[in-house]
């Protein structure tokens, strides 16, 4: 049998000469983060924020109107506020990150390793934030709704009744509703078994579907059975419906403003120092909290289910 191979290089041994194009170091965990791209920020001076509010009533003032030239007894009064409004103290998120100087040095082309690790450990803080935005057992969104603000799926599946109910809650201009991915899709199944499917529009960069005007966000930090990406074909989690804006007696992220070494809004980068091995620390901190201004900036809609699905050939 007559030998076939080429007598030139091979492309193995020549592999050893060639250029290598590379990415960057690929986080698959990280998500696009809406709900602190939608939601209104206000920074802080000194880390506390202090929500006065009114005693409610029917009016905070009484007041006459008439045309009767015999009534001239107008009303007085005061408006009243509450004695001991509620303070949000800023919550710090931290991490420390060690980067071996060695690596640093001999390691950084074309990718600079402390710019790669101090960027991806910024993401995760973030990733953080927004868990914490949602679920932090003392300001997050979801364990400060009201009693009254709180509706029940009515079949389980998230139909447009239902969410047609949270806007009859939050009903003074609301901005967006928050939904876990496979929520916002058991919701487009429900708009197609019924002929409405609903429009779309491109905001802050990206794509959302809109129901009655108002974008449905995503977000993997509103669990499906307490987990960000379950494995069961069946769940339960919760929608929220927010509107945001301190102007607007809404919903309002928190932040520590002018810190030295700021990476972002509220989050710094501060080397601690390079110890005898030559390991360099770095002390990652990001300072948040949110603030629920007025009981109807914010509804849920609880107990939704997320895995029917329809035989559309059987309807």
């Amino acid at each position: 049998m007559t030998d076939q191979r080429l007598n030139a290089l091979a492309p193995q041994t020549a592999y050893q000469l060639a250029d290598v194009t590379k990415t960057p170091p690929q986080y698959a965990a990280l998500t696009p983060r809406w709900i602190t791209r939608f939601l209104e920020f206000k920074g802080l001076e000194a880390g506390l924020y202090r929500v006065n509010k009114v005693v409610e009533g029917e009016t905070p003032l009484d007041a006459l109107c008439s045309q009767d030239p015999n009534k001239l007894d107008i009303p007085q009064g005061y408006i009243e506020y509450q004695a001991k409004p509620r303070e949000y103290r800023l919550n710090a998120i931290s991490t420390i990150l060690n980067i071996d100087t060695r690596v640093q040095d001999v390691y950084s082309s074309p990718f600079d390793q402390t710019g790669e690790q101090l960027a991806l450990g910024v993401e995760s803080l973030k990733e953080r934030q927004e868990s914490q935005l949602i679920n932090n057992d003392d300001y997050g969104l979801l364990k400060n709704v009201v009693d009254s603000q709180r509706v029940q799926a009515r079949y389980g599946r998230p139909m447009p009744d239902d969410l047609d109910e949270l806007i009859s809650k939050v009903w003074k201009e609301p901005s967006f509703f928050l939904a876990h991915p496979r929520a916002v899709a058991a919701f487009e199944r429900e708009c197609t078994r019924r002929g409405v499917p609903p429009a779309t529009a491109n905001l802050h960069g990206g794509t959302f579907i809109l129901w009655r005007g108002i974008p449905l966000i995503p977000t993997d930090k509103l669990f499906v059975d307490g987990l960000k990406n379950p494995k069961a074909k069946t769940g339960r989690t919760n929608i929220l419906l927010v509107r945001t804006g301190e102007a607007k007696r809404g919903v309002i992220g928190l932040y520590q403003a002018g810190l030295q070494n700021e990476q972002s809004r509220g989050l710094t980068a501060r080397l601690r120092g390079v110890d005898d091995q030559g390991l360099a620390s770095y002390l990652l901190s990001l300072y948040c909290s949110a603030a629920i201004l007025a009981d109807d900036a914010i509804a849920v809609l609880e107990d939704v289910e997320v895995g029917d699905y329809y035989d559309y050939d059987r309807i």
